[in-house]
């Protein structure tokens, strides 16, 4: 098989967001926006998702259950030449249908649709506004949903998964008796995904429970109409056929040289593994007992070697017999993976502060100048842009959702963002002679869903009023982006509940504590917790305002710039003098002030400012019938499922969070795993670690301290026994969901919500 053409990719962009292509004799042939998350099982594509404009990539190749040889062999050819032309930094992926890596699915918000056939049969990849369509999907999956074309047969149904048969203006539901809440409500996140992309928005979606068909006569009806008479009993549920990918027992790691003249693949090591194994004139590949490939390429290691990591990897499956779907990950030095550094005993990053300011250094790379950020260099050095994610020195306008209208926010509470509100901030900046805008929807942790839903209408109108110009972010209180916080310049605050209506008190609370965190204006702000000593962290900055006085507490673990944003932000906070408090230096009034000495995070790991392990999170469950962990990254105390049993590993602890509706098989399963998951580590753990069992509202500082700004009464009050706000950080996200899409911006008229979903969706909640 010939290698591809040079220069195949002239038109392939730098700017952050999705870009996928589908191969079609050696040539990328692109997939337009609408086609997202359809693939062709006939077919092999390339997945190309950049982080930032010009920054950090991934790449991934992936491959159908009926794709040919030829098309597989054409896919790695060219996604390592992509992988050249954007400079040999991105992280490459090789994805098998069925078998998609986390990262790779958390790209398709909606699901993934599996679909017959691919472009040698004439399939087309988007059909919008097609009615002449008949099919059957099968849905299955909690967070991660996959959509498979299935025979439009009875024979195809059973008792556990969810099925959309989908006959073009019409789309009908059937929930399987024993699937589960959150299995119906991405079933219908994607059934509205289909509509407004595939159809125009011009498809009636129908909703019918497997286990009451009677209720829906007419549906059952026109269902019984395609799919004929059902005769016999319904299949039993099909557990996921999933493997657990947390971590393998069995980890080596193996150096590949073409020393020889030809590529040679020798075991180095096995666990557990140190850095210093690894050299930048070399490749090497980790082999995590078959579960996933994991290939290391050196700065400095030879052209052969680099271009044949991925072919290497390919050649070493099929050598040691390992599954065809076996997934593999290539990366280069500098550019590493959070799970590969987790493969080994201890990982330094090229200039980490060590101790007292001592950096650490391997081989003979390059001193990096640090350096203070300054946005007028922005257009100057676009890569500086990109790092800092900022686009411009910039303003712009805010507004509050007021009675579902918007009222604006006065420049002086500019920053200021109430718990109990909702608001729009519009970020409006020049590049290249033409005006852009960045449209921001903060949903504060107590706002009412209709305060949450009309939000994301009012930004559709918005959008609109700038002919769909803006580019959307939906923000949720606490996981504010860097770009952001870099817009109100270290003067961002979150308080905690209240509102910033005008006429309306502010809370009556004497006394309140917000903690800062940040070194710089670009990343700094201030969060409102509760004003208690248990709130408290070792590793930051907390001012306390009371009627008498006001405190500037510095933990043990704070910089000098965190030091000097904090006296920054406590000048915002209140006018008056602060009394400067340090770290077991309290007077009796400060303690007094917060109703008593009690514990708080103060572990000595929080006082470092790079910890050699990230602390990892994995949510345990079975509620697809088969016990699975799966992690979660990027993790705050809103990922922690009251569903569901949750492992935090902090490396010196692991913690088992128990949510309140956990069941009983899950606690179990999760012990186990837990002690499973110490005892198989790949870097050698040490058994002795201490195994915590804490209980949802029961949390103790050692564990909140790994959560930023931690809520203590996130679930005092039971789902159901708040009315309005009751559930509403479900509800609010799927009204934003159903509400809002990004392909429906530049159209007349906005997303409309189907009352029989509505319906249906609210006896699933």
């Amino acid at each position: 098989m010939a290698d591809p053409a040079p220069n195949l990719f002239p038109n392939v962009s730098r700017k952050p967001g999705l870009q996928i292509w589908t191969i079609n004799n050696m040539e990328m042939v692109p997939v337009p926006p609408q086609g997202y998350g359809n693939f062709f099982e006939g077919d092999c594509y390339l997945v190309l998702y950049q982080r930032s404009a010009g920054g950090a990539a991934d790449i991934h190749y992936w491959i159908g259950g009926s794709s040919s040889q030829d098309e597989q062999g054409a896919a790695a050819i060219l996604v390592t030449q992509l992988d050249e032309s954007l400079g040999g930094s991105p992280v490459q992926h090789r994805q098998v249908q069925g078998a998609e890596s986390p990262s790779f699915r958390s790209y398709f918000k909606n699901g993934l649709i599996y679909k017959k056939g691919g472009v040698a049969s004439g399939f087309q990849h988007v059909e919008t506004n097609c009615y002449s369509v008949l099919r059957l999907l099968r849905v299955k999956g909690r967070k991660n949903v996959t959509a498979t074309e299935v025979d439009v047969s009875w024979n195809s149904f059973n008792k556990g998964d969810i099925f959309l048969l989908d006959m073009g203006k019409n789309i009908i539901q059937w929930n399987g008796p024993q699937s589960n809440r959150r299995e119906k409500l991405k079933a219908v996140l994607l059934a509205q995904d289909i509509r407004d992309r595939e159809r125009g928005g011009r498809a009636q979606i129908n909703v019918v429970e497997g286990s009451d068909e009677e209720d829906s006569p007419e549906l059952m009806k026109t269902m019984m109409a395609v799919l004929g008479q059902r005769t016999g009993q319904m299949k039993d549920a099909v557990p996921d056929d999933s493997r657990n990918k947390a971590q393998h027992q069995s980890v080596k790691l193996y150096h590949v040289t073409d020393n020889s003249g030809k590529l040679v693949v020798q075991e180095v090591a096995s666990q557990p593994l140190t850095q210093d194994l690894l050299h930048s004139t070399d490749c090497y590949l980790v082999d995590q007992g078959g579960s996933s490939l994991l290939v290391w390429k050196g700065r400095q290691a030879s052209p052969v070697e680099r271009r044949s990591a991925l072919s290497s990897a390919v050649g070493f499956i099929k050598a040691k017999s390992y599954p065809a779907t076996t997934n593999v990950e290539v990366m280069s030095e500098g550019a590493e993976s959070a799970i590969f550094k987790h493969l080994f005993q201890s990982w330094r990053e090229t200039n980490q502060t060590m101790g007292l300011g001592s950096t650490y250094s391997k081989g003979r790379i390059a001193k990096v100048e640090q350096v203070k950020f300054n946005v007028m260099e922005l257009h100057a050095r676009p890569e500086l842009a990109a790092q800092q994610r900022m686009v411009d020195d910039a303003s712009g306008d805010i507004w509050r959702i007021e009675n579902v209208e918007l009222a604006e926010v006065k420049p002086s509470s500019y920053g200021q963002f109430y718990g109990g509100d909702c608001y729009l901030v519009l970020y409006s900046y020049r590049m290249s002679s033409r005006q852009h805008y960045i449209l921001y929807m903060w949903q504060g942790r107590h706002a009412t869903r209709d305060e949450v839903t009309a939000c994301a209408f009012q930004a559709v109108n918005v959008d609109n009023s700038l002919q769909g110009a803006a580019v959307q972010v939906r923000v949720v209180m606490g996981k504010e982006p860097r770009h952001f916080l870099a817009i109100f310049k270290g003067k961002l605050i979150l308080f905690e509940g209240g509102t910033g209506r005008p006429g309306v008190a502010p809370p009556s609370t004497d006394t309140r504590l917000f903690q800062v965190r940040g070194t710089s204006e670009l990343n700094t702000k201030a969060t409102e917790v509760p004003a208690r000593a248990s709130s408290l962290n070792t590793n930051d900055v907390f001012l306390l305002k009371t009627p008498a006085t006001s405190y500037l507490w510095y933990g043990k673990g704070c910089s000098g710039d965190e030091r000097l944003m904090g006296r920054a932000m406590s000048d915002v906070l209140s006018k008056e003098d602060k009394q400067v408090v340090m770290e077991d230096q309290e007077p009796a009034e400060f303690w007094v002030a917060l109703g008593g000495k009690a514990p708080y995070a103060r572990d000595k790991r929080l006082q470092k400012e790079v910890p050699l392990h990230a602390p990892r999170l994995f949510e345990c469950s079975n509620q697809t019938g088969r016990f699975q962990m799966e992690e979660v990254n990027d993790f705050t105390q809103t990922d922690l499922d009251e569903e569901d049993v949750m492992l935090l590993d902090t490396w010196e602890e692991v913690f088992l969070w128990i949510g309140s509706s956990a069941n009983q098989h899950e606690t179990q399963e999760a012990v186990n795993s837990a002690l499973d998951y110490l005892r198989t580590h790949p870097a050698g753990r040490d058994l002795d670690t201490p195994l915590i069992s804490v209980k949802q509202g029961y949390e103790p500082p050692t564990f909140t301290g790994w959560f930023n700004a931690w809520d203590p009464h996130k679930w005092s009050v039971s789902r159901g026994a708040k009315g309005e706000g009751a559930g509403q950080e479900d509800v609010g996200f799927l009204c934003w969901m159903l509400c809002y899409d990004m392909e429906l911006k530049n159209k007349e008229t906005p997303a409309r919500i189907d009352p029989s979903v509505l319906t249906t969706l609210g006896s699933i909640l």
